[in-house]
């Protein structure tokens, strides 16, 4: 299992990935889901994947190989690609690509082609963005409404962004709640583990202002699963009992 998250906000970019994957009770593995293709001062894309490992890691090579341009015969890649737009569609061909080359040995053995991937990032001269791409290669675009995507795992922690997620949130403010939404998500799915990778992107910066794993013990992380339970605890002891009694039957 898996939970990303991308959350959006009108002073930049927070992307959060777990590294934990598993093929069965036995088998559970570390491995990096967040990844970081940059040019300083140029442009910086993420890209979150969950699902299938070995199809997400298929993906990424192809991305970083390129794919020929059947018109030009050019390579295209997430470096060279002029709009974060006409690069999310080289996500979609990338899955389209491998789903084509694995997916009929995939169905032979009744394994299903799943995966999916945030992608999100800024080019020098344009605004920055957050895209949830599917399956099918297809995407969505994340928007001033809703400011966050998530892939993976996510019913667990979706009620903390919510309730608490909005578009002039300061930067490390949604970093901080992100991280809230990871921890409750750990808190209630074992397929959903530390170490945390973290990238924090400023708009118009073109560069990472914060990349980060944090690890099992990080003494920050470690007080806010502290005080985020306790401060259930508390907000759940304030609110009054239900004032509701049975009520019995009256008497005739």
């Amino acid at each position: 299992m898996t939970y990303c998250c991308g959350i959006l906000v009108r002073d930049g970019l927070v992307m959060i990935a777990d590294t934990r994957t598993n093929a069965g009770l036995d088998n559970v593995s570390t491995f990096r889901k967040l990844h970081i293709f940059s040019k300083p001062g140029d442009r910086i894309m993420a890209i979150a994947s969950a699902g299938n490992l070995a199809i997400s890691q298929s993906v990424l090579s192809t991305l970083t190989e390129g794919l020929e341009d059947p018109t030009t015969g050019e390579i295209e890649t997430l470096m060279n690609a002029p709009t974060m737009f006409q690069a999310a569609q080289r996500i979609g061909r990338a899955i389209r690509a491998v789903h084509a080359t694995e997916g009929p040995a995939l169905k032979s053995e009744d394994v299903s082609f799943d995966v999916s991937f945030l992608f999100g990032g800024q080019i020098k001269g344009a605004r920055m963005r957050l895209f949830m791409v599917y399956t099918a290669g297809n995407f969505i675009e994340c928007t001033t409404d809703t400011p966050y995507l998530q892939i993976g795992e996510h019913k667990y922690g979706k009620p903390v962004l919510d309730r608490a997620m909005h578009y002039d949130v300061e930067l490390y403010e949604a970093l901080k709640t992100g991280l809230i939404s990871m921890d409750s998500t750990m808190r209630s799915n074992l397929g959903v583990g530390l170490p945390i990778d973290v990238l924090v992107v400023r708009a118009d910066a073109c560069d990472a202002d914060l990349n980060h794993r944090i690890e099992a013990g990080e003494p920050y992380f470690h007080d806010l699963r502290s005080r985020w339970s306790a401060a259930l605890r508390a907000a759940h002891q304030n609110i009054p009992r239900p004032p509701y009694k049975n009520e019995k039957e009256p008497k005739t």
